[in-house]
């Protein structure tokens, strides 16, 4: 979880069927949070067939994803989008929705306008930059509200975050350390608080340094643990350095 980056992770796995099956199992939220910003509604697994579609699209995406040309949560987003505009192409029933309407031609227009979104290539070249920038301004508004209900902002985030090399280790230290205790995970979110004892007798740092590292620990654990895909991959963790 540390050691490689999503891109490195998904040119890794794409091969091994047991592995690419449990990364798309991991990215199951992310898959629902694409298919509901396209479709303009709110979806299940088990009952709306867009959320099929989406699934079969993130696979694809994985089997198709070239490191080399951009982030892979944007070209993902842009597969998943591009099959769902077909499906509902497919769909006479849906040949008058408007909540695609940024993709589906108006009257008179040809099927021209699709040719930018039809090979996987082209949807990495031309959308991965700009989905990725859209996903991650969500994601930031959501962490904002999370961050809100422990009293912190992104200004009290910033002035937290580690200055010296080997600050940084220890901070990373209690990041790992947390996140690979799920009970600990569960206090920390369920009970708003960061559990200092516990990870003093684990870590074996001192107290001190645990107390201040509260506010970048919480922030931390919050976007390691939660549907923050984007802004995972934009920080550089410094996991190994």
């Amino acid at each position: 979880m540390f050691s490689e980056s999503l891109n490195e992770k998904v040119m890794k796995i794409k091969y091994d069927p047991e592995q690419k099956n449990r990364f798309i199992e991991e990215y199951k939220p992310f898959i629902a949070a694409a298919v509901e910003r396209c479709t303009g509604k709110y979806v299940n697994y088990g009952r709306d067939d867009e959320l099929s579609i989406g699934l079969m699209a993130f696979d694809e995406a994985v089997m198709h994803y070239d490191q080399k040309k951009g982030n892979f949560l944007g070209f993902a987003q842009a597969v998943i989008k591009r099959r769902l505009i077909d499906y509902y192409r497919k769909e006479k029933k849906h040949a008058n929705v408007t909540y695609l309407n940024d993709y589906v031609p108006q009257e008179g227009e040809t099927d021209e306008v699709y040719d930018y979104i039809i090979t996987a290539e082209e949807a990495q070249s031309k959308y991965h930059q700009q989905e990725i920038n859209q996903l991650r301004r969500q994601e930031l508004l959501q962490l904002k509200n999370e961050l809100s209900k422990w009293e912190l902002d992104f200004e009290a985030i910033a002035k937290s975050s580690p200055k010296h090399l080997a600050t940084k280790k220890s901070y990373l230290e209690i990041v790992k350390f947390v996140i690979e205790n799920q009970e600990l995970v569960r206090k920390l979110k369920d009970k708003m608080y960061l559990p200092i004892a516990e990870i003093e007798l684990g870590t074996k740092l001192p107290r001190k340094t645990i107390e201040r590292s509260r506010n970048y620990v919480i922030a931390a654990v919050i976007i390691l643990t939660g549907d923050y895909y984007c802004i995972r991959e934009f920080i550089d963790w410094g996991w190994g350095k």
